[in-house]
Protein backbone atom coordinates (compact mmCIF):
# COMPACT_ATOMS: atom_id res chain seq x y z
CA UNK A 1 0.00 0.00 0.00
CA UNK A 2 1.35 3.44 -0.91
CA UNK A 3 2.19 5.87 1.87
CA UNK A 4 -0.70 8.23 2.64
CA UNK A 5 -0.15 11.99 2.53
CA UNK A 6 -1.97 13.69 5.39
CA UNK A 7 -0.90 17.13 4.24
CA UNK A 8 1.48 19.69 5.69
CA UNK A 9 -0.07 21.69 8.52
CA UNK A 10 2.40 24.03 10.24
CA UNK A 11 0.36 24.01 13.45
CA UNK A 12 0.81 20.25 13.82
CA UNK A 13 3.69 19.83 16.27
CA UNK A 14 3.39 16.03 16.47
CA UNK A 15 1.76 14.00 13.73
CA UNK A 16 2.04 10.41 12.58
CA UNK A 17 5.70 10.34 11.49
CA UNK A 18 7.10 8.42 14.47
CA UNK A 19 3.94 6.72 15.73
CA UNK A 20 3.67 8.91 18.83
CA UNK A 21 0.97 8.20 21.37
CA UNK A 22 -1.11 11.28 20.44
CA UNK A 23 -1.19 14.19 18.04
CA UNK A 24 -0.35 17.74 19.15
CA UNK A 25 -1.76 20.88 17.52
CA UNK A 26 -0.45 24.35 18.31
CA UNK A 27 -3.00 26.98 19.35
CA UNK A 28 -0.61 29.65 20.57
CA UNK A 29 2.97 29.93 21.74
CA UNK A 30 2.20 28.61 25.22
CA UNK A 31 -0.75 26.31 24.52
CA UNK A 32 -1.46 23.29 22.33
CA UNK A 33 -4.08 20.57 22.26
CA UNK A 34 -3.17 16.90 22.44
CA UNK A 35 -5.64 14.44 20.96
CA UNK A 36 -5.99 10.68 20.73
CA UNK A 37 -8.51 7.86 20.34
CA UNK A 38 -8.59 4.24 21.51
CA UNK A 39 -11.14 1.47 22.04
CA UNK A 40 -11.14 -2.29 22.43
CA UNK A 41 -13.24 -5.34 23.18
CA UNK A 42 -13.99 -6.36 26.80
CA UNK A 43 -11.09 -7.76 28.82
CA UNK A 44 -13.21 -8.54 31.90
CA UNK A 45 -16.78 -9.73 32.44
CA UNK A 46 -17.95 -6.95 34.76
CA UNK A 47 -19.21 -4.06 32.57
CA UNK A 48 -18.49 -1.30 35.12
CA UNK A 49 -14.88 -2.48 35.48
CA UNK A 50 -14.53 -2.74 31.70
CA UNK A 51 -15.68 0.87 31.37
CA UNK A 52 -13.10 2.00 33.92
CA UNK A 53 -10.26 0.14 32.22
CA UNK A 54 -11.20 1.35 28.74
CA UNK A 55 -11.37 4.95 29.95
CA UNK A 56 -8.02 4.73 31.76
CA UNK A 57 -6.46 3.25 28.64
CA UNK A 58 -7.83 5.99 26.40
CA UNK A 59 -6.62 8.76 28.71
CA UNK A 60 -3.16 7.23 28.96
CA UNK A 61 -1.88 8.47 25.61
CA UNK A 62 -2.38 12.08 26.67
CA UNK A 63 -0.48 11.48 29.91
CA UNK A 64 2.35 9.80 28.01
CA UNK A 65 2.86 12.98 25.97
CA UNK A 66 3.00 15.12 29.11
CA UNK A 67 -0.50 16.54 28.65
CA UNK A 68 -3.57 16.91 30.85
CA UNK A 69 -6.78 15.38 29.43
CA UNK A 70 -9.77 17.72 29.54
CA UNK A 71 -12.63 16.28 27.47
CA UNK A 72 -13.66 12.88 26.12
CA UNK A 73 -16.14 11.48 23.62
CA UNK A 74 -17.46 7.96 24.18
CA UNK A 75 -17.09 5.47 21.33
CA UNK A 76 -19.54 2.55 21.50
CA UNK A 77 -19.96 -0.51 19.29
CA UNK A 78 -22.99 -2.51 20.46
CA UNK A 79 -25.07 -5.44 19.13
CA UNK A 80 -28.59 -4.58 18.06
CA UNK A 81 -29.94 -7.51 20.08
CA UNK A 82 -28.90 -10.06 22.66
CA UNK A 83 -27.42 -7.80 25.35
CA UNK A 84 -29.41 -5.75 27.88
CA UNK A 85 -29.22 -1.98 27.78
CA UNK A 86 -28.32 -1.91 31.47
CA UNK A 87 -25.04 -3.61 30.63
CA UNK A 88 -24.11 -0.72 28.35
CA UNK A 89 -25.23 1.73 31.03
CA UNK A 90 -22.83 0.08 33.48
CA UNK A 91 -19.94 0.37 31.01
CA UNK A 92 -20.70 4.06 30.67
CA UNK A 93 -20.97 4.47 34.45
CA UNK A 94 -17.52 2.93 34.82
CA UNK A 95 -16.11 5.30 32.23
CA UNK A 96 -17.80 8.29 33.90
CA UNK A 97 -16.30 7.33 37.26
CA UNK A 98 -12.78 7.06 35.81
CA UNK A 99 -13.16 10.30 33.86
CA UNK A 100 -14.31 12.06 37.02
CA UNK A 101 -11.24 10.74 38.85
CA UNK A 102 -9.11 12.27 36.07
CA UNK A 103 -10.99 15.58 36.08
CA UNK A 104 -12.20 14.93 32.52
CA UNK A 105 -15.57 16.04 31.16
CA UNK A 106 -17.39 13.57 28.92
CA UNK A 107 -19.05 15.84 26.37
CA UNK A 108 -20.73 13.36 24.03
CA UNK A 109 -19.93 10.40 21.85
CA UNK A 110 -21.04 8.14 19.06
CA UNK A 111 -22.42 4.61 18.78
CA UNK A 112 -22.75 2.12 15.93
CA UNK A 113 -24.32 -1.30 15.62
CA UNK A 114 -21.71 -4.04 15.73
CA UNK A 115 -21.78 -7.77 16.39
CA UNK A 116 -18.86 -7.38 18.80
CA UNK A 117 -18.88 -5.09 21.85
CA UNK A 118 -16.24 -2.37 21.81
CA UNK A 119 -15.82 0.72 23.96
CA UNK A 120 -13.32 3.51 24.31
CA UNK A 121 -12.87 7.26 24.04
CA UNK A 122 -11.60 10.05 21.85
CA UNK A 123 -9.72 12.31 24.25
CA UNK A 124 -8.58 15.92 23.98
CA UNK A 125 -6.16 17.49 26.42
CA UNK A 126 -4.00 20.55 26.83
CA UNK A 127 -0.23 20.66 26.78
CA UNK A 128 2.59 23.17 26.95
CA UNK A 129 4.09 23.04 23.43
CA UNK A 130 7.51 23.63 24.97
CA UNK A 131 7.17 20.49 27.11
CA UNK A 132 5.81 17.88 24.73
CA UNK A 133 7.25 14.47 25.64
CA UNK A 134 7.58 12.29 22.55
CA UNK A 135 8.45 8.64 22.08
CA UNK A 136 11.72 9.75 20.47
CA UNK A 137 14.65 11.56 22.05
CA UNK A 138 16.11 8.91 24.36
CA UNK A 139 19.87 9.43 24.83
CA UNK A 140 22.73 7.04 25.56
CA UNK A 141 23.28 7.06 29.30
CA UNK A 142 19.59 7.53 30.11
CA UNK A 143 17.90 5.20 32.56
CA UNK A 144 14.60 3.54 31.67
CA UNK A 145 11.74 3.76 34.16
CA UNK A 146 8.61 1.60 33.95
CA UNK A 147 5.67 2.68 36.11
CA UNK A 148 3.38 -0.40 36.11
CA UNK A 149 3.97 -4.14 36.35
CA UNK A 150 3.82 -6.33 33.24
CA UNK A 151 1.68 -9.36 32.57
CA UNK A 152 -1.91 -8.27 31.96
CA UNK A 153 -2.07 -10.16 28.67
CA UNK A 154 -1.08 -13.42 30.34
CA UNK A 155 -3.37 -12.93 33.34
CA UNK A 156 -6.39 -12.01 31.22
CA UNK A 157 -5.78 -15.05 29.03
CA UNK A 158 -5.88 -17.20 32.17
CA UNK A 159 -9.05 -15.37 33.24
CA UNK A 160 -10.77 -16.17 29.93
CA UNK A 161 -9.84 -19.83 30.46
CA UNK A 162 -11.23 -19.80 34.04
CA UNK A 163 -7.73 -20.44 35.40
CA UNK A 164 -6.98 -17.18 37.23
CA UNK A 165 -7.16 -17.04 41.04
CA UNK A 166 -9.21 -14.19 42.52
CA UNK A 167 -6.24 -12.38 44.05
CA UNK A 168 -4.35 -12.34 40.74
CA UNK A 169 -7.46 -11.13 38.93
CA UNK A 170 -7.81 -8.29 41.43
CA UNK A 171 -4.17 -7.29 40.95
CA UNK A 172 -4.56 -7.21 37.16
CA UNK A 173 -7.74 -5.14 37.34
CA UNK A 174 -6.16 -2.67 39.74
CA UNK A 175 -3.18 -2.19 37.41
CA UNK A 176 -5.32 -1.77 34.29
CA UNK A 177 -7.76 0.67 35.92
CA UNK A 178 -5.01 2.83 37.43
CA UNK A 179 -4.58 6.20 35.74
CA UNK A 180 -1.13 7.20 34.55
CA UNK A 181 -1.81 10.73 35.79
CA UNK A 182 0.41 10.69 38.89
CA UNK A 183 3.29 9.08 37.00
CA UNK A 184 3.03 11.66 34.21
CA UNK A 185 2.99 14.61 36.59
CA UNK A 186 5.96 13.24 38.50
CA UNK A 187 7.74 12.72 35.17
CA UNK A 188 7.22 16.38 34.26
CA UNK A 189 8.89 17.47 37.48
CA UNK A 190 12.10 16.06 35.98
CA UNK A 191 13.69 16.34 32.54
CA UNK A 192 12.38 13.37 30.56
CA UNK A 193 13.89 12.83 27.13
CA UNK A 194 11.30 10.37 25.80
CA UNK A 195 8.21 8.52 27.01
CA UNK A 196 5.49 6.21 25.77
CA UNK A 197 2.81 4.04 27.33
CA UNK A 198 3.03 0.27 27.07
CA UNK A 199 -0.12 -1.21 25.56
CA UNK A 200 -0.99 -3.77 22.89
CA UNK A 201 2.44 -4.09 21.26
CA UNK A 202 4.03 -4.90 24.61
CA UNK A 203 7.30 -3.65 26.03
CA UNK A 204 9.09 -4.92 22.92
CA UNK A 205 6.89 -3.18 20.38
CA UNK A 206 6.68 0.19 22.07
CA UNK A 207 10.34 -0.01 23.05
CA UNK A 208 11.36 -0.66 19.44
CA UNK A 209 9.56 2.52 18.38
CA UNK A 210 11.41 4.52 21.03
CA UNK A 211 14.76 2.97 20.13
CA UNK A 212 14.37 3.38 16.37
CA UNK A 213 13.07 6.92 16.59
CA UNK A 214 15.91 7.89 18.93
CA UNK A 215 18.66 6.05 17.06
CA UNK A 216 19.64 4.09 20.19
CA UNK A 217 19.31 0.66 21.79
CA UNK A 218 17.32 -0.04 24.93
CA UNK A 219 19.19 -2.49 27.18
CA UNK A 220 16.67 -4.05 29.56
CA UNK A 221 17.57 -6.01 32.70
CA UNK A 222 15.14 -8.91 32.91
CA UNK A 223 15.69 -9.24 36.66
CA UNK A 224 14.44 -5.68 37.17
CA UNK A 225 11.15 -6.01 35.30
CA UNK A 226 8.12 -5.55 37.62
CA UNK A 227 5.62 -8.38 37.24
CA UNK A 228 2.03 -9.00 38.21
CA UNK A 229 1.67 -11.83 40.75
CA UNK A 230 1.74 -15.38 39.41
CA UNK A 231 2.48 -14.39 35.82
CA UNK A 232 5.53 -16.65 35.38
CA UNK A 233 3.65 -19.72 36.59
CA UNK A 234 0.82 -18.90 34.20
CA UNK A 235 3.23 -18.64 31.28
CA UNK A 236 4.64 -22.05 32.22
CA UNK A 237 1.05 -23.33 32.15
CA UNK A 238 0.64 -22.10 28.57
CA UNK A 239 -1.44 -18.97 29.23
CA UNK A 240 0.11 -17.01 26.37
CA UNK A 241 -2.24 -14.63 24.53
CA UNK A 242 -2.51 -14.61 20.77
CA UNK A 243 -1.40 -10.99 20.79
CA UNK A 244 1.79 -12.01 22.54
CA UNK A 245 2.54 -14.61 19.91
CA UNK A 246 1.95 -12.07 17.14
CA UNK A 247 4.14 -9.50 18.90
CA UNK A 248 6.92 -12.03 19.23
CA UNK A 249 6.67 -13.08 15.59
CA UNK A 250 6.82 -9.47 14.41
CA UNK A 251 9.34 -7.93 16.83
CA UNK A 252 11.64 -10.86 17.62
CA UNK A 253 14.09 -9.97 14.82
CA UNK A 254 14.55 -6.56 16.49
CA UNK A 255 15.07 -7.91 20.01
CA UNK A 256 18.24 -9.66 21.18
CA UNK A 257 17.57 -11.89 24.19
CA UNK A 258 20.59 -13.19 26.10
CA UNK A 259 20.90 -16.96 26.47
CA UNK A 260 20.67 -16.74 30.27
CA UNK A 261 17.27 -15.04 30.17
CA UNK A 262 14.55 -17.51 31.11
CA UNK A 263 11.95 -18.34 28.47
CA UNK A 264 9.18 -17.04 30.74
CA UNK A 265 10.88 -13.67 31.12
CA UNK A 266 11.44 -13.45 27.38
CA UNK A 267 7.70 -14.03 26.90
CA UNK A 268 6.93 -11.11 29.23
CA UNK A 269 8.77 -8.70 26.94
CA UNK A 270 6.27 -9.43 24.14
CA UNK A 271 3.14 -9.68 26.32
CA UNK A 272 0.45 -7.23 25.13
CA UNK A 273 -0.62 -4.88 27.91
CA UNK A 274 -4.00 -3.28 28.47
CA UNK A 275 -3.72 0.20 29.99
CA UNK A 276 -0.07 -0.41 30.86
CA UNK A 277 2.42 1.90 32.49
CA UNK A 278 4.70 4.60 31.15
CA UNK A 279 8.17 3.80 29.81
CA UNK A 280 10.31 6.89 30.43
CA UNK A 281 13.88 7.65 29.35
CA UNK A 282 15.64 10.26 31.48
CA UNK A 283 18.96 10.93 33.17
CA UNK A 284 20.04 8.47 35.85
CA UNK A 285 19.70 10.89 38.77
CA UNK A 286 16.25 12.01 37.59
CA UNK A 287 15.21 8.37 37.16
CA UNK A 288 16.19 7.49 40.71
CA UNK A 289 14.33 10.53 42.05
CA UNK A 290 11.26 9.70 39.96
CA UNK A 291 11.11 6.10 41.15
CA UNK A 292 11.61 7.18 44.76
CA UNK A 293 8.75 9.68 44.48
CA UNK A 294 6.40 7.17 42.88
CA UNK A 295 7.21 4.52 45.46
CA UNK A 296 6.67 6.98 48.33
CA UNK A 297 3.26 7.73 46.82
CA UNK A 298 2.34 4.03 46.92
CA UNK A 299 3.43 2.83 43.48
CA UNK A 300 5.69 0.05 44.72
CA UNK A 301 6.06 -1.44 41.22
CA UNK A 302 7.75 1.59 39.63
CA UNK A 303 11.26 0.50 38.65
CA UNK A 304 14.36 1.36 36.71
CA UNK A 305 14.41 -1.52 34.23
CA UNK A 306 17.49 -0.75 32.17
CA UNK A 307 19.37 1.92 30.32
CA UNK A 308 19.84 3.49 26.93
CA UNK A 309 23.07 2.70 25.04
CA UNK A 310 24.59 3.58 21.69
CA UNK A 311 22.89 1.80 18.82
CA UNK A 312 23.86 -1.84 18.39
CA UNK A 313 22.61 -4.48 15.96
CA UNK A 314 19.19 -4.61 17.63
CA UNK A 315 16.71 -2.03 18.91
CA UNK A 316 16.32 -3.85 22.23
CA UNK A 317 18.63 -6.09 24.21
CA UNK A 318 17.27 -8.13 27.11
CA UNK A 319 20.08 -9.24 29.43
Amino acid sequence: MSRLDFGNHPEVIVGIATGDDAGVYLLREDLAIVTTVDFFTPVVDDPFTYGQIAAANSLSDVYAMGGEPRTALNLVCWPQSGLPGEMLAEILRGAIAKAAEAGVAIVGGHSVADEEVKFGMAVTGVIDPRRVIRNVGARPGDALVLTKPLGTGVLMTAFKRAALPADQYAAAVAAMAELNAAAARAMLRRDPHAATDITGFGLAGHGVKMADGSGVTLRIEESDLPLLPGVLDLIRAGMIPGGGRRNREFYAPRVAIADEVADEMAEIVFDPQTSGGLLIALGAADAEALVAELQRAGNAEARIIGRVVERTACAIEVV
